[in-house]
């Protein structure tokens, strides 16, 4: 076990001793005196450094060092990610996967923080063409098949990339973006934003990644 998978277990042992987030419990080791090896990461990437590599063509190092000389740090949120998706032509969800471990890996926020609040992703990849996954999201009879206890009203929706929604009483919102991986496969990425603490994150951390599978599951069995 490497020094900072050791470190990872030691602060999830606080966590749960003391019940408190992640991130606060590492903040308070490292208060204590309790450092991660400094060669090994600090913060957590939004996906693994291979499925980075795969997707865009470059490891996480390798567009930090780009942000870097960029003046990365000098920017907020709205800006890199503009940014990386504009100026650099990172598909939209990987591009806000990059700024997210940027701001992390520069000291900018903690894990699922943002500036208004607390934002979690998950996705899942489905055996059925990306038009059919986008309906069945936006789709409001569809959806009930396997959503049926969420109240989200469509903001915007762009047939079959993107919809935006708000969350029961507005206070959040929740993102979708779809990406084909072939004539009969797609996956589909969630991000449910402004989420009030870290408690509430993880709860619908967990919602989100149940009901997508609970979506996956609806959509194969019909499939023919």
């Amino acid at each position: 076990m490497t020094t900072q998978k050791t470190f990872k277990r030691r602060v999830r042992d606080r966590m749960a001793k003391t019940g408190e987030s992640y991130t606060a419990a590492r903040r308070q080791l490292i208060a204590g005196g309790d450092q991660p090896d400094p060669g090994t990461p600090t913060y957590e990437t939004v996906v693994s450094d291979d499925k980075m590599l795969a997707a865009t063509g470059r490891r996480h190092a390798d567009w930090f060092a780009i942000l870097d000389a960029w003046g990365g740090t000098d920017h907020d949120h709205t800006e890199i990610a503009r940014h990386v998706i504009e100026d650099l032509g990172v598909a939209g969800w990987w591009g806000q996967s990059i700024t997210v471990s940027y701001e992390r890996a520069r000291g900018l926020r903690a894990v699922g923080q943002m500036k208004d609040g607390w934002t979690i992703n998950a996705s899942k990849t489905v055996a059925v063409p990306v038009g059919e996954l986008f309906d069945a999201v936006e789709d409001d009879d569809v959806r009930k098949a396997w959503l049926p206890d969420a109240a989200l009203t469509t903001r915007t929706a762009t047939r079959p990339r993107s919809a935006r929604y708000d969350w029961e009483d507005g206070s959040t919102r929740v993102i979708v973006s779809f990406e084909a991986k072939g004539p009969r496969k797609a996956t589909v990425y969630v991000s449910h934003e402004r989420l009030p603490d870290a408690d509430t994150a993880e709860a619908m951390k967990a919602y989100w990644r149940s009901a997508l599978v609970d979506l996956k599951a609806h959509l194969e069995a019909i499939e023919p």
